[in-house]
């Protein structure tokens, strides 16, 4: 099958998240299972000179967006494989950062002109696609373009749309005033049933809508999002379309995350021994006590509610009365940076607290920490937990979303399970979960079940990729159905 990844961002060229890790690594897996994978995204002034001075400028088009006439370049270069196209406007995308305020104007144009891009730029790319599969709200108005203003042009009828939720969180909301300015539709879009979303409208609804098929990230979270708590108002909708929606567990690049060959590390170790090393050398370089017996809790961590800081902040006295260390690396909300920096400067011999994204040094406290601690309040996926197990650090998390899903607790009994968690978002309950790990951390005999176990598991894309292709299939299949019976209508 020929498939094209539509996406905001993507390794190793811009990533402000997670996303950006799927988008590196998910379409190798897919090649791997005999799909054409190619993936086009914006070109940002953030991408290196390394990767710009390679690209192939393919077309030069003009883009109609509501009044305007934009300059479009489409531009290809291939890199480990893979077919990469870039979109370029300089007007939009030279410039600092990736994204801006969900609620501006200038953020839900420079991605309407995006999503209508790709959709025109697909006829000169050497390569027409079955299927495009949309990754967040920045590409939620590709489906809602294609069912709408393409549809009669034979080109673009039998391509099919997959969307996928990466956060229903973030949702591309802006005012309805720009249906007619920059979408160019008549009012009668601005419907329940449409892209309207509370007297507003929405970007990822129109991909919900729109879309032939819904996927997001874990199992856990494809039912939790059909719930209020969860569904950020767009629970209803999601239930409604409840047998297209799938969650798909995410992977990771089993190659980038890796102990055996990982540069960033102290030590490259494939035995808990050498694993020590680097436990002792971190100690070392942020001037905690180098203790080999002392439990090490690393957190690398966006600081902010939805990761569980309140939980951490509201019982972190009674963390560091633990026999342990607290290592925390992250940016986020002034309150968190303020609590954790205060604490670590009163406990310099139990904590560390550093306030930076550093890929570097999150890669030392994987490979040093015995324990990895994740109490978010929702987490669709996580990629962290798989980062953890494959530097055998063993999480501590909440049962939410791809955390349910992928940390098996640890049962003593008979021996199963791979980290250790707690239901209730509740402090004490993450505290007592905490106590309870580093109990058997201390069980020489229980310890070596958990880490075999994590050992066995398996952290990358090749089975969540089977069913992906599975979907796609199925897809493809069904709209093959619709064309016979559409072809006897008529």
């Amino acid at each position: 099958m020929q498939i094209l990844f539509v996406a905001s961002e993507g390794v190793p060229f811009v990533k402000t998240g997670g996303l950006a890790d799927v988008i590196g690594s998910l379409p190798k897996a897919l090649i791997d299972q005999g799909d054409e994978v190619r993936v086009v995204m914006p070109k940002y002034k953030g991408i290196s000179a390394h990767f710009k001075k390679k690209m192939i400028l393919k077309k030069r088009l003009t883009i109609n967006l509501g009044w305007r006439n934009l300059y479009c370049g489409v531009e290809e270069l291939k890199h480990e494989g893979i077919h990469y196209y870039f979109i370029d406007n300089e007007y939009y995308f030279k410039r600092d950062g990736l994204y801006g305020y969900s609620d501006s104007l200038d953020e839900a144009e420079r991605f309407a002109f995006f999503s209508k891009a790709v959709l025109e730029a697909l006829p000169y790319l050497d390569f027409k696609p079955e299927i495009l599969h949309l990754h967040d709200w920045q590409t939620g108005l590709v489906s809602l373009f294609l069912k709408t203003m393409y549809h009669n042009q034979d080109f673009y009828n039998n391509i099919r749309t997959v969307f996928t939720i990466h956060n229903l969180k973030y949702q591309g909301v802006f005012p309805k005033r720009i249906v007619g300015d920059i979408l160019d539709y008549n009012i009668q879009y601005l419907t329940s049933e449409g892209i309207e979303y509370y007297g507003r409208v929405s970007y990822i609804k129109a991909g919900l809508v729109f879309s032939d098929y819904i996927t997001t990230v874990s199992e856990a979270y494809a039912q939790e999002i059909q719930y209020p708590y969860y569904g950020f108002g767009l629970d209803g909708l999601l239930r409604k379309r409840s047998r297209d929606l799938f969650g798909i567990l995410n992977g990771i690049d089993l190659e980038l995350y890796n102990p055996e060959n990982d540069p960033e590390i102290f030590v490259k170790y494939t035995t808990p021994q050498a694993k020590l090393q680097n436990k002792l050398l971190l100690q070392d370089l942020l001037k905690l006590p180098v203790n080999k017996e002392i439990p090490m809790i690393g957190m690398v961590s966006r600081l902010v509610p939805e990761k569980g800081l309140d939980l951490v902040v509201g019982v972190l006295e009674d963390i560091l009365a633990e026999n342990l260390q607290l290592v925390v690396l992250g940016t986020g909300e002034q309150k968190f940076l303020h609590a954790l920096g205060e604490t670590a400067y009163r406990h310099q011999d139990k904590m560390s607290a550093t306030f930076a994204f550093d890929e570097g040094l999150s890669r030392k406290i994987y490979a040093a920490a015995d324990l990895f601690l994740m109490p978010s309040q929702f987490e669709p996926c996580g990629i962290s937990q798989l980062i953890a197990f494959r530097y055998e650090a063993v999480p501590i998390v909440r049962e939410t979303g791809g955390l349910k899903d992928s940390v098996i607790p640890f049962n003593e009994f008979t021996g199963e399970g791979v980290g250790f968690s707690f239901a209730n978002y509740n402090a004490h309950d993450m505290l007592f979960t905490i106590r309870r790990a580093l109990g058997l951390y201390h069980d020489k005999v229980q310890w070596d079940k958990i880490i075999q176990n994590i050992q066995r598991g398996n952290y990358g894309w090749n089975d969540s990729a089977k069913k992906y292709h599975q979907i796609y299939q199925q897809l493809l299949r069904q709209g093959d159905e619709r064309d016979v019976r559409k072809q006897r209508v008529i």
